[in-house]
Order: structure tokens, then sequence, then C-alpha cells
């Protein structure tokens, strides 16, 4: 089942992504943050974008959400986009399921392009962003220091829509999920 992300669910979220932080570079944070932080970005991203968990006999095996591009209003269409999948659970389609629902949700909200960040090398997150459609769009030479040694960072991206001009606007979640007929 995929649902919405709560705050509630930040201990269960943490525990798939802090493995991820003190094991791998698949994210350059250094510590797992406390579930008082986690809970807090759960709640600032559902302020704009979907926040999807997908969870199996009450256990929380993956999630998945969006988060701004940059800043500045002339990005309102371009999103970041995030999977993590609890450690063990791969290989299931529980990301392909998270992405799928949450490339619906975003074109919904008149997003463009989805914008995915990933440590390189890392052959199965790319080979699984080029099976949901994504393409190579930049690579950064080392620069990212963890576990010992530099990474590169690559850029993959997705278009999700046609790009209109002027765009339709950007709808915010919160807005999306009053619409009458949201299910």
């Amino acid at each position: 089942m995929i649902r919405l992300a709560c705050a509630a669910d930040a201990a269960a979220l943490l525990d798939i992504y802090a493995p991820y932080v003190t094991n791998t570079a698949v994210t350059f944070e250094y510590e797992p943050p406390s579930e008082a932080e986690f809970r807090r970005r759960v709640t600032d991203t559902l302020k704009l974008f979907p926040y999807l968990v997908f969870e199996e006999d009450g256990a929380v095996l993956g999630y998945a959400y969006a988060s701004r591009f940059k800043a500045r209003a002339a990005y309102d269409w371009a999103v970041e986009t995030t999977v993590y999948v609890r450690q063990g659970s791969e290989g299931r389609g529980i990301g392909r399921a998270l992405y799928t629902r949450l490339e619906e949700l975003l074109a919904r909200q008149n997003v463009t392009n989805l914008n995915a960040c990933i440590t390189f090398p890392n052959p199965p997150s790319v080979a699984f962003h080029e099976s949901m459609g994504y393409k190579a769009a930049a690579r950064f030479t080392m620069c990212g220091y963890k576990l010992g040694r530099w990474w590169d960072m690559i850029w993959m991206e997705k278009f999700i829509a046609e790009h209109k001009s002027p765009p339709d606007p950007f709808v915010p979640f919160p807005d999306l999920c009053a619409a009458p007929n949201e299910k």
C-alpha cells in the first residue's frame, strides 16, 4: 500500500535512512538526523510536495518524496526526486511503485522536470532511474568526500509534461489534496 507520510512515520523512515547514512555514500550526510529533525523534514516537505510511504503488513519498506530543485520562482516546475527502500527489500518493485505514484501527483501539480541527484558510481541507482525514463544530464567530479574517498555526483532528469509557454501555475500539494475528487 502506498500512502501519504505523516510526522508519526519519522521513526520508521529514519530506520530505513540511517543505514544509508552510516554505511554508504548514497547520501552525503555523515550522521543520521534525529527523529525530531526527520519529523520536521517530512512536515516541511508536505507543505509543497508529496511525501509517500510504501507499507506492507504494517511495515514501512520505502519512501519517496519531491523537494524544490532551486528556490527561485523560475524553477517552480522542476523538482528533485528522492526514493529510499529498506535494505533487503530492493528488487521487489517498491521504488518503482513509489516513483510512479509520485510522478502522477507531481504531474497534477503541473511539475514538468524531475531531477535526481545520485552519488557516482552507483550502478543500481543509475539503472533504476534509467528504467524509470531518466537520462543523464550532468556530472560533477570529486565533489563529495565520504567513507575515506572522493565521490562524483550526477544529475539525471526526466520530463513528465509539455513545457508550455506560459506554464500552468504550480499547485502546492496541500491545495491539490483539498481539490474535489482527490483519492
